[in-house]
């Protein structure tokens, strides 16, 4: 059982964004008591998310303000999509002091970028950046990480604690975290959607639905066991299910002949190219009216071309992170 010391300290872990990632770490955190649930604060603008319900049902602190969560934070997770992260930087970078670990898992967005954009209020943030998947809510989550300029030795390993409670957890070089996005971190989806598919071909055959989908997940559950217990490569674990002119071998004809391989590839190929289109999204700083509930109001609104009228704002309205303040830069 993996143990983590991350538990003996008074350390104190926030999110940026309350939605599924963070609604998955949270449970994965807990379930493995690597941080008590206290001492976890995530923030969202929107309070009606089916995960805020959740993550306030387990007793965590929830806030509408950015700021309240870094402060109350020591490791900071940015869980916002990509583009919505420069102005969630622009907004919490005052507030960022040496404590701060930045741990970003926005798909795309470059430890480079993030440091300078934090670097206009702080001289050396420390920043990380990191791809998980959903199933670290059930401890079997694939994560990989890279270490920003500031960042010790000491930060990676303590991320690397936090993010093998919750499964596999290993250090990459930055180029690589695109390419572990399209595999591992879509891969889930992927694998549901197997799964649904080979469900639809059992009830096809006559099976019950429920027991459709739990043969098929079981399947894949422990064809994954097999693997990872095994020195053998997936190409001999797979001959060794084929008997010579048997049921498997006409079934994997069939996949062949359907483009089977060639389609994981692509998608694997079509979720990396994504990410690195969000990236330059994310470095444009521009950003749609339908996502104007995910960042801060007053910093789209001085966007080029943008209006209050044009998303649909009324003036004079509250600023969805509930700053009553104006907003001074440290000097």
């Amino acid at each position: 059982m993996f143990i983590c010391q991350c538990e003996n300290t008074r350390m104190s872990v926030g999110f940026i964004g309350a939605g599924q990632l963070a609604h998955a770490l949270v449970r994965g955190f807990s379930a493995a008591g690597v941080i008590a649930i206290h001492r976890i604060t995530a923030s969202s603008p929107d309070t009606d998310l089916p995960t805020v319900h959740q993550l306030r049902k387990l007793g965590i602190n929830f806030t509408t303000s950015n700021k309240e969560t870094v402060n109350k934070s020591d490791v900071l997770f940015l869980a916002v999509k990509p583009h919505i992260i420069p102005f969630v930087l622009d907004e919490i970078g005052p507030d960022i002091e040496d404590r701060h670990l930045i741990v970003s898992c926005a798909a795309g967005v470059t430890i480079s970028s993030i440091e300078k954009k934090l670097q206009q209020y702080q001289t050396s943030p420390k920043v990380m950046r990191c791809m998980t998947n959903t199933p670290v809510v059930v401890r079997e989550g694939a994560t990989v990480y890279a270490t920003g300029t500031h960042a010790d030795v000491e930060d990676g390993k303590l991320l690397e604690q936090l993010m093998a409670s919750v499964g596999y957890c290993t250090e990459v070089e930055e180029d690589l975290i695109d390419a572990v996005t399209g595999l591992s971190g879509s891969g889930p989806a992927y694998a549901f959607t197997a799964v649904d598919a080979l469900a639809d071909g059992g009830v096809k055959m006559g099976l019950p639905r429920r027991l459709a989908v739990r043969l098929g997940a079981q399947a894949l559950l422990g064809a994954a066991r097999m693997l990872l217990d095994s020195d053998q490569h997936p190409g001999q674990l797979k001959d060794n299910v084929c008997s010579p002119g048997g049921a498997t071998i006409h079934a994997l004809h069939v996949m062949e002949s359907g483009g089977f391989r060639s389609l994981l590839i692509n998608a694997v190929e079509a979720s990396c190219v994504r990410t690195r289109e969000l990236q330059y999204l994310a470095d444009q700083e521009k950003i749609s009216a339908t996502a104007i509930k995910k960042t801060t109001l007053d910093k789209v609104l001085q966007q080029p071309g943008v209006t209050a009228d044009a998303v649909g704002v009324r003036s004079g309205g509250i600023s969805i992170f509930n700053s009553s303040k104006p907003r001074t830069k440290k000097k």
